[in-house]
């Protein structure tokens, strides 16, 4: 199994000891651009056109809130792959 396969089976299954290295990485994959909003802000904003922007905090342990909704991103990327 490729580590991409991995994280990916990491993230459905909610894994609580997911860092935020390894969500940043999986929305990146599927389009996701990063960026740092101003003010010394400790979270990052991941923006996708035609999608919510999702925001992660560059905190460990990653809440289960915040593994579901690149869980979410996730599942929309491969529904909207299907369809193609």
């Amino acid at each position: 199994m490729s580590q991409w396969n991995k994280l990916i089976d990491e993230i459905m299954r909610m894994n609580k000891n997911l860092r935020f290295e390894q969500l940043a990485k999986a929305l990146s994959n599927i389009g996701y651009a990063e960026s740092r909003p101003g003010g010394g802000s400790s979270h990052r904003i991941f923006r996708k056109e035609g999608k919510n922007p999702i925001s992660l905090p560059k905190a460990t342990p990653m809440k289960r809130a915040y593994i579901e909704l690149v869980r979410e991103a996730l599942n929309e990327s491969v529904n909207e792959n299907r369809e193609v």
